[in-house]
């Protein structure tokens, strides 16, 4: 190769070089931080990415997504956090309740972050809902809000259950305050709430061992990235052992839980899809105000009423947004 044709290649080489730095750099990358894994995850993340596409993302084609899943384990999502801060992203999205949430907050104070958890105000998340202030914003899942209510709609359907318990996740922040709430509704219906705890793998099975013991003739089940990752395994066991229990989410219905009474889920992962969008496009975390879910569900499913021996009462019939027959 002649000399002058070798200095032009290496010279239009040294000027493509900054454009391609350029052109990569143009594609922004978004770090999700889940606490739960994949394979429970992924109709929400579905719902995740339609409201990143409405936003003008689409992953692959101009954004980059590094996932994280912890798969239950709390403890090892510092790590995981600090990993796709190391890697530079643009913005994290920490979802999948309060632990993701601290885990991505400690790993930095400068990354937008955006979440759902239920009291962000209260566990320090944000200075206030309408200004978040800080690097944070998302929504807020009401979670220990609604806790009562489900209570009282269990109790509703098994007027006869003077022993109702309360399953939660021992290594969740809010459990304490969760207890604490659904205590109160518990002696305002005059019923009593023995606490069972499961955070760890073979502890869910230990108790409903307990249950049993303790003759309680219902079971309320806390949302918790925890349970959620062993949607199966807890509707298994309630129908293993004949036990009438409420869950936090319609996915616990379809998988064939009695009922479930919370947010709808799969539309908020689509709100925080665009508001990760707005993060993206330089909006920024303090002046997005952490929105709350717009849409309730109470799901029942008159299958597995039927195979519990329970007639559902037609005054929670009525109020059901669906009937799963």
């Amino acid at each position: 190769m002649r000399r002058r044709e070798f200095m032009l290649l290496l010279g239009g080489a040294m000027i493509a070089a900054p454009t391609l730095r350029a052109e990569q750099k143009a594609m922004p990358a978004l770090g999700f931080l889940g606490s739960e894994a994949l394979g429970s995850f992924a109709p929400l993340l579905a719902a995740f990415h339609q409201g990143l596409s409405e936003t003008g993302y689409v992953e692959g084609q101009n954004l980059g997504i590094e996932y994280r899943w912890a798969e239950g384990s709390y403890d090892r999502l510092p790590e995981l956090a600090a990993d796709l801060v190391s890697r530079k992203v643009d913005v994290i999205a920490a979802l999948g309740g309060t632990p993701a949430i601290l885990a991505a907050k400690s790993a930095t104070s400068t990354i937008p972050i955006v979440f759902s958890s239920g009291n962000p105000v209260e566990r320090g998340l944000v200075a206030s809902l309408a200004r978040p202030g800080g690097n944070l914003t998302g929504v807020s899942l009401l979670t220990t809000e609604l806790m009562p209510k489900r209570f009282e709609l269990l109790s509703e359907l098994v007027p006869w259950a003077g022993v109702i318990a309360l399953l939660v996740n021992p290594n969740n922040a809010i459990t304490e305050r969760i207890i604490g709430d659904v205590q109160e509704a518990a002696r305002a219906k005059g019923r009593q709430l023995p606490i069972l705890k499961a955070g760890a793998e073979g502890e869910i099975d230990s108790a409903f061992a307990t249950l049993l013991q303790l003759q309680a003739g219902a079971l309320v089940v806390v949302p918790d990235p925890f349970f959620d990752s062993r949607r199966e395994e807890l509707v298994a066991l309630a129908s293993r052992h004949a036990v009438p229990a409420i869950y936090g989410f319609r996915q616990f219905a379809e998988a064939g839980g009695l009922i479930s009474y919370g947010p709808s889920y799969t539309l908020v992962a689509r709100q925080l899809g665009t508001y990760t969008g707005k993060l993206l496009k330089g909006a920024k975390p303090a002046d997005l105000p952490v929105e709350q879910p717009t849409k309730f569900e109470l799901v029942v499913n008159l299958k597995t009423a039927k195979a519990l021996g329970l007639t559902i009462p037609q005054s929670i019939l009525a109020r059901a947004d669906e009937i799963i027959e």
